[in-house]
C-alpha cells in the first residue's frame, strides 16, 4: 500500500521544481531593476548596456541543447544542482567592484546556466507522473516565473533602492545556494513515469532522432513555440515602449498591461493543465486534450493583438493586449508533455533539450526584426502598428500550423510500426 509520504513526494518535487524556475526568473529580472543605477555607477553606455543585454543569450541555446543531450546519460538530479549552483555563483562577483568584461562575462555564464533549466526541470518531473498525469505539474513548474513578477520583484526593487544593486545579487547568490542545498537533500531521480512506460510497451525501441525531428508532431510544436515565443519576446523588450511611444499611455498603463499579463499567466496555466489532464483521465485523445487546446489559445492570442492595436486607447485596449500576450503560452505548459508522449524515455532530455534551443532562437530575432519595421513606418504609431500587427500574425499562423500538424497519436502508431 502506497503511504501519504509516497503520494506527497512527486509533488514536493514539483514544488521544488516551481522554485528553481522562480529563481530562474528572479535571476533574469534582477539586470534590468538593477539598469538605471548600474549604467550610472560603471560609467556605461547605452550601446554597451545592450551588448550586456545580448550577452546573455550567448549560450542560452547552445547549453539548452547539449545539456538536454547530456540528461539522457547522466541523473537530473545533478544537472539541476549543478545549474542552480551557476547561477548563484555568477551573482557573488557583483559584490565587489565590477568592470564591463566581468559584467559579460557572467551574463554570458548565467545565459549558459539557464538556457537548459525548463526542458530540464520538465524532465526530472516526468519521471514522477505517468503520461496521462503530466500536464498539471508542467503547469505549476510553468509558473514560477509569473509568480515571480508579483514577489520577488518587489523584493529585488527594495534592496536596489534601500542598500544599493550590489545587494540584490548577493540575495539572489545566497538564494540560489539555498535551493541548491535543498535540492541535493530532497531531490532524487523519480522511476514512476518509467514503469508506466514500460508497462504500456512505449518506450522500446529506440526511435532515430531524424525521424523524431521529422515528424509532424515535433514540427507543430517548434513551429508553434517559436511563433508564441516571438511575442512573449517582444512582452519583455517592446511593450512597454509600443505603449508609451506607440500608443500613447504613460508609466502606470505599462505596469497595469505587465500585471494583466503576467497574472492571467499565472492564472491561466495552471487551469489550463488541470483541465487538460481532467480530459486526459477522462478518455480524450492527446491531440483533442493537449494539441488543440494549445493551438486554439495561440490562434486567438495573435487575434486578440491584431484587434487591440486599432481601436481607441483605453482599459479595453489594455485588458485585450495583456490577454493576447498571456494565453499564447498554453504550448508551453501541453507542448512539453506531448513531446512527452511520443518520445521513449531514454531520449526525452535530449528532445526537450533541443526543441527548447530551436524555438527560443525566435527571442533573437524578434526583437531586432521589430526595431526594423518600427524604424521603417512613416511615423512612431505606424512603425509600431504595423511590428505588432505583425507579431499578433506569426503567433496566429503558429496556431494554425499547431492544428494542421499536431497529431501525437498518429505518431505514436507510425513509430511503433
Amino acid at each position: 500500500m502506497v503511504g501519504a509520504r509516497d503520494r506527497l513526494r512527486p509533488w514536493a518535487i514539483t514544488a521544488l521544481l516551481a522554485l528553481f524556475m522562480y529563481i530562474n526568473f528572479a535571476d533574469k529580472a534582477v539586470i534590468g531593476l538593477a539598469a538605471v543605477p548600474m549604467m550610472r555607477d560603471m560609467a556605461l553606455s547605452p550601446e554597451q548596456w545592450g551588448v550586456v543585454g545580448s550577452s546573455f543569450f550567448v549560450l542560452f541555446s547552445v547549453a539548452a541543447a547539449l545539456v538536454g543531450i547530456g540528461v539522457d546519460r547522466v541523473p537530473t538530479k545533478w544537472a539541476l544542482a549543478a545549474m542552480g549552483l551557476v547561477w548563484a555563483l555568477t551573482q557573488f562577483p557583483m559584490l565587489t567592484t565590477v568592470s564591463f568584461p566581468m559584467l559579460v562575462a557572467c551574463r554570458v555564464v548565467l545565459g549558459a546556466g539557464e538556457g537548459p533549466a525548463y526542458p530540464v526541470a520538465l524532465h526530472a518531473a516526468y519521471k514522477w507522473f505517468p503520461n496521462d498525469r503530466r500536464t498539471l505539474p508542467t503547469s505549476i513548474i510553468a509558473i514560477g516565473a509569473a509568480v515571480g513578477v508579483f514577489t520577488i520583484a518587489p523584493v529585488l526593487v527594495y534592496l536596489i533602492e534601500r542598500f544599493g544593486w550590489h545587494a540584490a545579487f548577493g540575495f539572489l547568490g545566497v538564494a540560489g545556494l539555498v535551493w541548491v542545498l535543498a535540492w541535493i537533500v530532497y531531490g532524487a531521480e523519480g522511476t514512476v513515469a518509467v514503469a508506466a512506460a514500460a508497462a504500456e510497451s512505449t518506450d522500446a525501441p529506440r526511435i532515430p532522432y531524424r525521424s523524431l525531428f521529422a515528424s509532424r508532431t515535433v514540427i507543430g510544436i517548434v513551429g508553434l513555440s517559436a511563433a508564441v515565443y516571438w511575442g512573449l519576446a517582444l512582452l519583455v523588450v517592446w511593450v512597454p515602449a509600443l505603449l508609451q511611444q506607440g500608443l500613447g499611455y504613460g508609466a502606470a498603463a505599462t505596469t497595469a498591461l505587465v500585471s494583466l499579463t503576467w497574472g492571467a499567466v499565472a492564472v491561466c496555466m495552471p487551469l489550463i493543465g488541470f483541465l487538460s489532464q481532467r480530459a486526459m483521465l477522462s478518455g480524450r485523445s492527446s491531440r483533442a486534450a493537449r494539441a488543440v487546446p494549445a493551438s486554439l489559445f495561440a490562434v486567438a492570442a495573435g487575434v486578440l493583438i491584431v484587434i487591440a492595436l486599432p481601436i481607441a486607447a483605453g482599459a479595453l485596449q489594455i485588458v485585450l493586449l495583456a490577454a493576447g500576450f498571456a494565453i499564447g503560452g498554453a504550448i508551453y505548459t501541453l507542448g512539453p508533455a506531448i513531446i512527452g508522449e511520443i518520445t521513449p524515455e531514454a531520449q526525452r532530455g535530449t528532445m526537450l533539450g533541443v526543441i527548447s534551443a530551436v524555438y527560443s532562437l525566435a527571442g533573437l530575432v524578434a526583437p531586432a526584426v521589430t526595431g526594423r519595421v518600427i524604424a521603417a513606418g512613416p511615423t512612431a504609431h505606424d512603425g509600431y502598428i504595423h511590428a505588432f500587427m505583425l507579431s499578433g500574425a506569426i503567433v496566429a499562423a503558429g496556431g494554425i500550423a499547431g492544428l494542421l500538424l499536431i497529431h501525437p497519436e498518429a505518431d505514436r502508431a507510425r513509430f511503433r510500426a
